[in-house]
């Protein structure tokens, strides 16, 4: 569905698997969209050496068209080749090809067709009327026999449904109001288990080339001379800092002109997260 549709009753289709079990579709049946994607469904997609918003748009073709984010475009592109029997024989099957062979971080279900022209067909992912992942499958092209995916496409992940995304390790910030803010521009995570460290926390800001990352770890459980100073779990507000507004939860993130360092203020006090050194991360 697309922007001016207020309300639609759905009903999840499912589709039976061996033994009596039912698996859930990925697709949802209901009211057609009120003003669905016109656009053209293959729009040819260059693949630029550089990163950004701009380049995705560019990447993603008619999938990145059809999206409806809030901010930015996060992530998208066009299809790898696969081999005989990998494709789908509907286009249902062409979406869960896409799932199968890209392991995109979207929602599995959910979706639903936007549109069909040409041997093409536009699945698209809905929060409150606006399509937040896009999705055409197209049928036996060059080493891509069967239905497939040919684009894709979606918005941050802070624009998908919090029941979705609280599955991620990736942890979604808000504003002072309360409104999510795309993990673009601050988010933050757990330490990898895979280098032992559970017992630390990371914090991003920014991407691309504008990226920084801070560290908490309180246990010591970082490299050594991976950050570049030492984190201090009790520490007054420097001069001169001021609130971003970030919050998760009772955290607040402050900031200083320079941005060496995080201060994470919480009900017991502020916590310095040091930055941690470029080029620094778990192998």
């Amino acid at each position: 569905m697309r922007r001016g549709l207020v309300a639609v009753a759905v009903l999840v289709a499912t589709a039976v698997v061996g033994c009596g079990t039912e698996e859930e579709s990925a697709v949802v049946e209901g009211t057609p969209a009120a003003t669905p994607y016109d656009g053209p469904l293959y729009v040819p997609v260059r693949n630029l050496d550089e990163e950004g918003p701009r380049a995705t748009r560019i990447e993603s073709g008619a999938a990145g068209r059809a999206l409806e984010c809030d901010g930015e475009i996060y992530s998208g592109g066009g299809s790898e080749p696969w081999s005989e029997g990998d494709g789908g024989s509907t286009p249902e099957g062409g979406l869960k090809t896409y799932f199968e062979i890209e392991q995109p971080d979207v929602p599995r279900s959910g979706y639903r067709v936007e549109r069909e022209e040409g041997g093409r067909v536009l699945f698209s992912y809905d929060v409150d009327g606006r399509t937040k992942v896009a999705v055409v499958v197209a049928k036996d092209r060059k080493n891509r026999p069967g239905w497939g995916p040919e684009t894709s496409a979606s918005c941050d992940p802070a624009e998908l449904p919090e029941s979705f995304t609280a599955t991620k390790e990736y942890e979604i910030w808000t504003d002072r109001d309360g409104h999510r803010v795309p993990i673009t521009e601050v988010s933050s995570s757990v330490g990898s288990a895979h280098c032992d460290w559970q017992q630390a926390h990371f914090l991003e800001l920014g991407a691309y080339q504008d990226r920084k990352l801070y560290a908490r770890d309180p246990d010591g459980v970082l490299e050594p001379g991976m950050l570049n100073d030492a984190y201090d779990g009790d520490v007054p507000m420097p001069e001169g800092a001021h609130d971003t507004g970030y919050r998760l939860g009772d955290r607040q993130l402050w900031l200083t002109e320079d941005t060496s360092t995080a201060y994470v203020r919480t009900p017991d006090g502020v916590e310095a997260w040091p930055r941690v050194k470029d080029g620094m991360g778990c192998r």
